[in-house]
């Protein structure tokens, strides 16, 4: 990170999630801006064909890491990286998943491995990369949120919760962190097309046309205003327009509306 808070040349960006979607729309923008790539996934398979495509196209070095961050094996793994590699200039923490569904019919088990790792990994890493980031007095980290987190989600109820926890915390950081040379940063995208819909069991079809974003698009806004600085990143005018609704509104009307929504979304 250089001094006006863009991504600089030299270092290193550390990306879980990094094989698909917003993940590898991030390692692709970051590696054309010359950042060295830590790229963080499940499985090796995943990460093979975006390694090797990267590197030929920009030149850069390219790690891989094949974890799952919510075991506790996986998440030592990766930690243990961010604490040792040299140069870290980014993070994002990108990887997560959604459930849908009635809370009391869902898998105990898969609604807390969620948390762990929507959550759990997510702090974990951030802490590991500020160890490094604040003695030097440069870097940043993206959490990656979502619009979800600004109101409750009947029949999503553990991944809004997550994402509420996740804006909230990166928000805190960002007033801990003022005045350091370390830069965090919230970013709430909508409705992206990534795969992410369709594994968590969303209807893409209850979802109209225009509230859809790319993940180049999403990128492009979260870069944009960590270089200004700006906590909360909301990628897109009906987005803005559905958190300050949200913000703004009686809670009770806000729940009463997302179940409706939710009802017809989920299949």
């Amino acid at each position: 990170m250089t001094d006006n808070g863009r991504v600089g040349t030299r270092g290193r960006a550390v990306v879980t999630g990094g094989s698909s979607g917003i993940g590898r729309a991030f390692a692709e923008r970051l590696a054309a801006r010359g950042l060295d790539l830590t790229l963080v996934a499940r499985g090796a398979e995943r990460l093979d064909a975006p390694a090797q495509e990267i590197r030929a196209m920009h030149g850069v070095d390219v790690q891989t890491i094949a974890a799952d961050l919510s075991t506790p094996l996986g998440l030592d793994q990766v930690e243990a990286h961010v604490r040792q590699v040299e140069g870290l200039r980014l993070l994002v923490n990108n990887a997560g998943f959604g459930t849908t569904g009635p809370f009391a019919q869902s898998d105990i088990d898969i609604e807390e491995q969620q948390i762990r790792l929507n959550v759990l990994a997510v702090v974990r890493l951030t802490h590991a990369a500020l160890t490094r980031m604040v003695p030097t007095g440069r870097g940043g980290i993206i959490n990656v949120s979502s619009v979800a987190g600004f109101q409750p989600g009947p029949l999503d109820a553990t991944y809004a919760a997550t994402k509420a926890y996740i804006t909230n915390f990166t928000e805190a950081l960002y007033e801990e962190l003022r005045g350091s040379g370390v830069r965090v940063q919230a970013l709430c995208p909508g409705f992206t097309r990534t795969a992410f819909q369709q594994r968590a069991g969303w209807s893409q079809r209850a979802v109209p046309g225009f509230a859809w974003q790319e993940a180049d698009d999403v990128v492009e806004a979260s870069l944009r205003a960590l270089g200004r600085n700006q906590a909360v990143c909301v990628p897109g005018w009906h987005n803005k327009v559905l958190v300050a609704t949200s913000t703004k509104s009686p809670r009770a009307l806000v729940r009463r509306i997302s179940g409706i929504f939710s009802c017809r979304a989920f299949r």
